[in-house]
């Protein structure tokens, strides 16, 4: 088992809003993802998770529901650690650059002992 931690900071997990901010149905499939993950960690493999290319240790969760297609970055931590960095509704074939700034400026803030983490939704 691998542990999951949502990037927090001021009490305030931006993955943890946007989940629930989904609808139940959506809710559930993201959640589900998570779950996958939590359980195979980086062997889940495609098409669950994918690294991005040129960005050490960044990773999408690749969620589609119907027609919808959600992404969630994420930090591979530390050994058997994974960190929700950013999640967002995926409109276009690649993963804008504003998205993978987000998480990389969260990464950062990891980096300088910024962050208070959140275990539970």
């Amino acid at each position: 088992m691998y542990k999951i931690k949502y990037y927090a900071i001021d009490n305030k997990s931006p993955v943890v809003d946007f989940i629930k901010e989904q609808s139940p149905k959506h809710r559930a499939k993201i959640l589900r993802e998570i779950d996958l993950l939590e359980e195979f960690g980086l062997f889940l493999g495609m098409p669950h998770i994918k690294k991005l290319n040129n960005y050490n240790d960044l990773w999408e969760l690749r969620i589609k529901h119907s027609s919808n297609i959600f992404r969630i970055l994420f930090l591979n931590y530390k050994k058997g650690t994974f960190i929700l960095l950013h999640a967002f509704k995926k409109k276009s074939d690649k993963i804008p650059q504003r998205e993978i700034n987000k998480a990389l400026n969260r990464m950062k803030n990891i980096k300088w002992g910024e962050l208070k983490w959140i275990i539970m939704m």
